[in-house]
């Protein structure tokens, strides 16, 4: 009599998520805080996809994000997997750094307490 190991029952396939890492969160959530105290911003929403971590940003809950903080992990080594896209699709800042990506929009918080 011979035995032969059960062959392994297929799983679900895992697919991979990009996400944002706790101190990333941490970096735009301090943004987010001073810009909804500034009365500039009202909501987010995070969205984790398969090759993409987005965080829009939104002045009413209806609308279009104002911004999306993107974080694209194939774009490392080429423009930076940071990226600042605006209402109309438009990047505004690209790079490696998530610190110097989001100074574009603090600019916007400096002219906004004025």
């Amino acid at each position: 009599m011979s035995f032969e190991s059960p062959t392994p029952f297929p799983g679900p396939q895992v697919t991979q998520q990009v996400a944002f890492h706790r101190s990333e969160l941490s970096i735009i959530m301090s943004l987010y805080g001073r810009m909804v105290a500034a009365g500039e911003w009202r909501d987010y929403g995070i969205s984790c996809l398969r090759d993409a971590a987005i965080f829009s940003v939104f002045r009413r809950t209806a609308e279009n994000p104002l911004y999306r903080i993107e974080k694209r992990p194939k774009l490392r080594g080429k423009q930076g997997q940071y990226s600042i896209i605006g209402i109309d699709g438009q990047v505004l800042k690209r790079g490696a750094d998530l610190k110097a990506v989001l100074r574009v929009l603090e600019r916007k918080l400096i002219r906004a307490v004025k």
